[in-house]
């Protein structure tokens, strides 16, 4: 007898084992739309199991805790989770110890101005691109490496980040300009002077298109620097534009006579900081810029994205004239309004075409 009611307890102990297994198994999805779930830090199993189950993520907060019984040494990990489509309590509770949180990559490419940045971030619905916009203009977080700095524009580094929904924009300002600092670390010397520098190169990665012409534009602002030579720089221009919230995609006579201090075409040396935050290389050109007689340089028609340099205001105006015969043709051929990388610097041409497109219109002054 007792022998029959033992294995009949085994059995009965099975089954439930059993179901138990399988109802933490089997996909759940009490919810229409992904759903969010905050586990703050220091929540336990306990205030996990009722998050999730108030989420609709998983059916029942048993369910977590029947899946603790077999993993008593795993760590769940605080964080924001996302949940998309349906899975078991099993999976939900491998994701949380993993600690797989939800959050998004903002890719930032070299020469992104903090114009380019705010409008994405808005458009992946990331955060307001007014916000972003408001915490940039705090230079603070840079103000021990350049005193003078008017903003962080320059300073926040190009790389992907990962961004969550309670990032805030000034903890991204502060995870950009350490990156900046790492980078700063690694390839300048400590005699440096860091805005003269980081200036210099946020205009020769808004000019250059090819590795190879970085030093060499660098060299030709340098010359024209020495010689009190107006800079000349459309991407200047646009900036100035920018900042007054009136550039619209091309740049106008007005533009160029705006007397905004950016606008390096009505004010001689350079900008009061940089207008984009430049990489790498753009860095390494304005540390060690080419040595040469060059004062200025135009796209060349081809679309290449190559320059020519001259010595000479002759040879520029010549070289001018060819980019615009180009520039008619390429108009008659396919219509457009552009040859890409068109561009001149150094004189006062009109036809540059700069590399703003689609920025965030708004307040940053």
């Amino acid at each position: 007898m007792r022998l029959r009611v033992a294995a009949a307890l085994v059995l009965g102990l099975a089954a439930a084992g059993g179901a138990a297994w399988w109802w933490v198994r089997v996909p759940s999805a009490g919810f229409t739309e992904p759903a969010f779930v905050d586990i703050p830090k220091g929540a336990g199993t306990r205030g996990i199991a009722q998050l999730l189950a108030e989420a609709g993520v998983i059916r029942h907060p048993l369910q977590l805790w029947l899946v603790r019984l077999v993993r008593p040494g795993a760590r769940l990990k605080a964080g924001e989770y996302r949940f998309e489509k349906p899975a078991s309590a099993l999976q939900v509770f491998e994701r949380v110890a993993a600690g797989d949180v939800f959050y998004s990559l903002l890719p930032v490419p070299e020469g992104n101005s903090v114009f380019d940045i705010a409008a994405a971030l808005e458009r992946d619905d990331i955060m307001p691109a007014q916000a972003f916009l408001e915490a940039v203009r705090d230079p603070r977080p840079i103000r021990d490496l350049d005193p003078q700095a008017p903003s962080l524009e320059g300073y926040l580094f190009p790389d992907t980040y990962r961004v969550t929904r309670h990032t805030t924009a000034g903890q991204l300002c502060r995870s950009m300009t350490e990156r900046f600092r790492q980078a700063w670390q690694e390839l300048a010397p400590p005699q440096a002077d860091v805005h003269a520098t980081v200036t210099l190169a946020s205009l020769v990665e808004k000019e250059a298109r090819l590795p190879e012409e970085r030093p060499v534009i660098a060299g030709v602002f340098l010359n024209r620097l020495r010689l009190n030579l107006p800079l000349q720089c459309d991407p200047t221009t646009i900036y100035a534009a920018l900042l007054e919230d009136r550039y619209r995609g091309a740049i106008h006579r007005s533009d160029l006579a705006s007397q905004q201090r950016y606008n390096t075409y009505q004010h001689v040396g350079l900008p009061p900081g940089p207008i984009a935050n430049p990489g790498r290389d753009s860095l390494q050109a304005a540390l060690h810029p080419a040595q040469t007689a060059y004062l200025y340089f135009v796209a060349r028609p081809d679309g290449s994205g190559r320059h020519q340099f001259s010595k000479e205001l002759a040879q520029h105006e010549l070289a001018v004239q060819q980019y615009r015969r180009g520039l008619r043709k390429a108009q008659q051929a396919n219509g457009s309004g552009r040859v890409p990388g068109g561009k001149t610097s150094g004189h006062r041409d009109g036809s540059g075409a700069g590399r703003a497109a689609g920025p965030a219109r708004a307040n940053f002054r």
